[in-house]
């Protein structure tokens, strides 16, 4: 339920991300997220090395451009993020946002990566539920896998029709800036009062309570970006907390959820 994310790991130092990317997966973090946006190829080839030689241990996901996202240019975009990654299947492949080429191109062109075998299933990111519906009508059924958000404790915005679309369509929502973009809650907040009485009861960080939050459906999978060993384990250890349902409603009441947005919040 808690995977890795690696959104601006091309800022961080090489070696050290390596390493706390193989240190997710020796916790169980076995997701692990990334796009060919990320430092312009540069954060593929990052994952592609940390995960060699353990590629087994891996459900690896992997976002094509919008722009790239033609019947043409997605097929070759996944090679090309193949090549990076260093492997020769790519377990989840999203269309990183909506796109200005015709989404029947696309979902066609992620048929035929299936096809081939370059990828075992495909999804979409920052769509909203009317944007799902029509990729539902086009896909069929069973097209689509996943659908990844923004979603932080702070920004609860596809609570109220992107969840309880994935809910019904057994579509997987994947959780990406859970912890906001500087703007976790503060400790003096109302909900970092809340975090940190919940934290202390537990004996875990307000951090850890943020996921246990956002996982607490099962559909939800959250992707924290970890650059350093220590902060992984601490993402890791998150997914073993079972917050109570009066932790649950103190929470929800602390972090309000709002009116419906007239957009899909992004970042």
């Amino acid at each position: 339920m808690i995977g890795q994310g690696t959104w601006n790991m091309e800022r961080d130092g090489r070696a050290e991300a390596v390493r706390a990317i193989r240190a997710g997966l020796d916790a169980g973090m076995t997701l692990v997220d990334t796009a060919e946006m990320y430092g312009a190829g540069a954060v593929e080839e990052i994952v592609g090395e940390a995960i060699t030689g353990r590629r087994d241990e891996v459900f690896l996901v992997t976002k094509v451009l919008p722009e790239n996202a033609s019947r043409r240019g997605a097929v070759t975009a996944c090679e090309e993020s193949l090549r990076r990654l260093r492997t020769d299947q790519i377990d989840l492949y999203l269309l990183h946002w909506p796109s200005a080429h015709p989404l029947d191109d696309t979902i066609i062109a992620f048929e035929e990566l299936k096809q081939r075998g370059l990828i075992r299933w495909w999804g979409l990111s920052n769509f909203d539920a009317e944007a799902l519906d029509r990729a539902r009508a086009l896909a069929g059924p069973r097209g689509i896998a996943a659908d990844q958000v923004l979603y932080h404790p702070q920004q609860r915005a596809i609570e109220h029709e992107v969840l309880p679309w994935c809910d019904r369509h057994e579509v997987a929502l994947m959780a990406y800036s859970p912890f906001g973009s500087g703007d976790f809650p503060l400790p003096g907040s109302r909900g970092g009062k809340v975090l940190a009485a919940i934290a202390k009861t537990h004996g875990k960080t307000v951090h850890q309570i943020a996921l246990a939050f956002l996982i607490r459906k099962p559909i939800v999978f959250a992707i924290p970006k970890a650059a350093t060993v220590a902060h992984v384990a601490e993402n890791a250890a998150a997914a073993e907390i079972v917050l109570t349902v009066v932790e649950i409603k103190r929470l929800e009441a602390a972090f309000p959820l709002g009116h419906p947005p007239p957009v899909l919040p992004t970042l």
